[in-house]
């Protein structure tokens, strides 16, 4: 047995194991399955990557098969059938396709092994293994009508290597052109019926035709005949009798031609394709980049009217960070000390100019601050940190916002004085636990912090004065020494069971 037969019968014995093993692979992943089902595939897949070692020492360098190989491998085989059959009679209905492609491979196994016991069987295995090699080799068409001119021409092709197809006169080759799988056609001219010219004449109309390359040979040596074939598209013509090295040698370069206009065909095709697949491309990119161009104004919408640290987490899709959790926090309250009288005596628009104002001069330091504002409260707001989005050191994140708006409220009221309005900005900040989340119905919802530390914030906010900041004690004391804190006396606030110590906080100085 040859090296190359060796190398077949390996792989022919390879190929229903590697069948057996894939398909019980593929059962395995699929939920649910009857334990005894799932154990017997288990078995099923050991038992068939076992044999594969019988099968690597079933043929020895020696170029013969291994009698105790090939016992070793029998014995698997009968395991694996027996495994198959235990398999067949617990399977659910989900598995029966796949378990019949493995009980096809399991017959396919032992019909190999059972070749192998046979004397002559390998050798039977191996030459037809050789016949599949061939198929790669080009077909060569010879048309003509004479048998014997046929048997000559198709034999010393066989021994070049090349496959041959015979066609008796013009009317079977173009049938046999017409199933396709040609590479050369060596084509007679002086034929009864249909003729060398005619089937030329014919081919000259069917592009697909006009790929394969033709070779006359006759016995017609005159220059008018050989004209006449290369005007109808011929590409060669060899007089009989004909030199086989020419012939050789005239057919390797048909043959070479006709790869050239396969490759050029296939580039074609590829260019063709590619350019489809980049104008498509063109067309989904467009229609990406329109959807992101409106998510991008749906996002810059959605960020006037909320959060932009949730406006960001709906973009993003991270909806769960809006379910109710239970988060520390840092609450800032603010509003304007004097608005209720002011309202009341002032045109709806001075008040909302004022609103303006204010919210205008405040607002940007809320996002530089990273705070998410929950509310607008009429002339003020509430506005807690860490929560959707964590952010470090909440508390100096607040009191730094609260500082500000003191900042800027005050630069607002010089202002206001000249207008006649007496107003000014009250703050409240509290650290603690909340519960948050999104609250509401479904068509209008909002994120909002709900607990002590929101209370007391508000109410620690209504007891500021006007440019006052109040602290409760636990956020004075994440916040250090980066701040004053002058102890006020302990309030009595509403809603509070105990007196609250309240801290006046203010800059400290360097």
């Amino acid at each position: 047995m040859a090296g190359e037969q060796i190398r077949n019968l390996r792989h022919e014995l390879r190929t229903p194991i590697n069948h057996i093993v894939g398909y019980a692979e593929l059962l395995l992943d699929e939920p649910e399955l009857p334990a005894g089902f799932r154990e017997l595939l288990t078995l099923l897949g050991e038992l068939a990557r076992e044999s594969l070692g019988a099968i690597a020492s079933i043929v020895s360098d020696a170029e013969s098969v291994e009698p105790d190989a090939l016992s070793s491998l029998r014995a698997k085989v009968e395991q694996i059938e027996a495994a198959g059959a235990q398999a067949r009679t617990l399977a659910p209905e989900s598995a029966t396709a796949d378990l019949a492609r493995i009980s096809e491979a399991i017959a396919r196994l032992e019909s190999l092994v059972t070749d192998l016991e046979t004397p002559g069987g390998s050798a039977t295995l191996a030459a037809a293994t050789q016949v599949e090699v061939d198929t790669s080799a080009p077909v060569v068409l010879v048309v003509d009508d004479d048998a014997a001119n046929r048997d000559v021409l198709g034999r010393r092709l066989a021994r070049l290597g090349y496959r041959v197809i015979e066609a008796a006169d013009g009317s079977q080759a173009l049938e046999a052109l017409g199933r396709g799988g040609i590479d050369v056609v060596l084509l007679d001219l002086m034929m009864p019926v249909v003729d060398g010219i005619a089937v030329l004449e014919q081919r000259r109309h069917d592009e697909e035709l006009l790929g394969v390359p033709v070779i006359m040979i006759s016995a017609q040596d005159e220059v008018e005949s050989i004209a006449r074939c290369i005007e109808l598209g011929a590409d060669d013509y060899l007089t009989k009798p004909f030199d086989p090295v020419l012939l050789q040698a005239r057919v390797g370069a048909s043959l070479q031609k006709k790869r050239l206009h396969d490759r050029e065909r296939e580039l074609l095709e590829t260019v063709t394709q590619q350019a489809n697949e980049l104008a498509s491309w063109n067309r989904e990119l467009e229609r990406r980049v329109a959807e992101q161009v409106m998510e991008v104004e749906r996002l810059n919408l959605m960020q006037r009217f909320i959060p932009p640290q949730l406006a960001e987490v709906v973009r993003s899709g991270g909806a769960e960070l809006l379910a109710s959790h239970r988060r520390e926090i840092a609450v800032l309250f603010c509003d304007l000390r004097g608005f209720t009288s002011f309202a009341e005596t002032s045109e709806p628009e001075d008040v909302m100019a004022v609103l303006k104002d204010l919210h205008e001069a405040v607002g940007p330091l809320i996002f530089e601050y990273e705070g998410t504002l929950a509310q607008f409260t009429g002339d003020g707001m509430m506005v807690f940190f860490n929560d959707p989005v964590p952010c470090d050191d909440a508390a100096w994140r607040a009191v730094q916002l609260g500082l500000g708006m003191q900042q800027r409220a005050q630069n607002l009221a010089a202002d206001w004085t000249a207008r006649g309005h007496n107003l000014a900005l009250g703050v409240g900040i509290a650290m603690g636990y909340a519960t948050c989340g999104q609250i509401g119905f479904d068509g209008r919802y909002e994120y909002t912090a709900i607990g002590t530390v929101t209370n007391l914030a508000a109410r620690l906010c209504g007891q500021a004065e006007g440019g006052q900041i109040l602290a409760n004690e636990r956020l004075c004391a994440a916040v250090g020494t980066r701040i004053n804190a002058e102890k006020v006396e302990d309030l009595e606030l509403k809603g509070l069971a105990r007196a609250t110590p309240v801290f006046a906080v203010t800059v400290r100085e360097p």
